[in-house]
């Protein structure tokens, strides 16, 4: 039998404070957010995700991977080291392949363009296992409304009380409800059948879980499922089935021939997802789209098709064809 295929898989990561698991919200969070809307300039990394130019106590700058599904900001172990910083309490990280228990440190400032997140205690974790020199999680986004626009190369954040701009005839907008900070999208399915759908910018690629598998695939015909390797930011690893959603709605977009790996998480049980049809976003489907922008405090995604104004239902490919695994 042939070596299964390793993919990097990027989050998908809650982290649950040490003392107990209890409901996300109860975690020390950054409130401060910027006085207007500013235009960041991102780049991409070797993992096909967006990063943002931050800098730390006036040092930098650093790379920081952007990550909707990222519930707390990380940092690497080597640049908490370079920097010198205070470590603090151990915190319980939950990804999607374990649960474990990982240190911690005090950023004392950071900042991402004109905007100063402030103060944020960051688990700290290797770097090759980021992928980064630290990842941006939700904490930092909490009340922002935050734009990726892929065909610019700009991340353009905005306070969410800063009236939106008008919708226009090639944008679609989906309505979210929020589960620890994220946006679960109900408005969606896949072959028919109804699915929650979690917009994740940190995850290389679309993950589902078995329900998924069991509801849309039980009836054909299986020819020996291709098994893949997924390894969280701990450097855990799980393996993962990969499969073909040959037509998945998400409002009013119709897409085809989604590449997905199905695997078991407690990602999914933590959201409450373990018994229904769920999806992790990721990255491959959505650069698809010319720009996606997720509105945290109003709870709505905005997607924008790529060329001119096109009619609903949409009909295009998830993917230009699937990312290559990393070895």
């Amino acid at each position: 039998m042939a070596a299964p295929k390793l993919w990097k898989y990027g989050f998908g990561l809650i982290a649950i404070a040490a003392m107990a698991s209890v409901a996300l919200a109860a975690l020390p969070s950054p409130e401060a957010q910027p006085v207007q809307s500013q235009d960041i300039a991102t780049q991409d990394d070797d993992n096909d995700r967006m990063t943002v130019s931050v800098r730390i106590d006036g040092h930098g700058p650093f790379a920081f991977v952007v990550d909707t599904g990222a519930e707390r900001t990380l940092i690497s172990t080597e640049l908490a080291s370079q920097l010198r910083l205070i470590p603090t309490a151990a915190t319980k990280l939950l990804t999607l392949t374990e649960l474990s228990v990982v240190p911690t440190v005090l950023i004392p400032n950071l900042s991402v363009s004109n905007a100063v997140i402030g103060q944020i205690d960051a688990p700290a974790l290797a770097r090759d296992h980021l992928g980064a020199a630290g990842i941006l999680g939700i904490d930092t986004l909490q009340q922002q409304r935050v734009v990726f626009d892929f065909k610019r190369q700009i991340m353009t954040v905005s306070p969410a009380s800063e009236r939106d701009d008008p919708r226009s005839d090639d944008e679609i907008v989906v309505r979210a409800r929020s589960r620890f900070g994220r946006l679960v999208l109900a408005d969606a399915a896949a072959e028919g059948q109804k699915m929650h759908v979690i917009i994740d910018t940190g995850a290389q690629l679309s993950v589902g879980n078995p329900v998924l598998l069991r509801k849309l695939l039980a009836h054909r015909r299986q020819q020996g499922a291709t098994e893949l390797e997924l390894r969280s930011v701990t450097g855990g690893m799980k393996t993962a089935n990969a499969a073909i959603l040959r037509s998945v709605r998400i409002g009013g977009i119709q897409l085809r021939n989604m590449p997905v790996a199905i695997t078991d998480s407690e990602v999914f049980r933590r959201l409450g997802l373990e018994d229904k049809p769920a999806l992790l976003l990721g990255m491959d489907v959505l650069r698809s789209f010319e720009r996606v922008s997720v509105d945290f405090a109003n709870r709505k995604v905005r997607f924008r098709l790529p060329g001119e104004a096109l009619r609903q239902p949409v009909m295009r490919s998830a993917t230009n064809g699937s990312p290559q695994p990393r070895a």
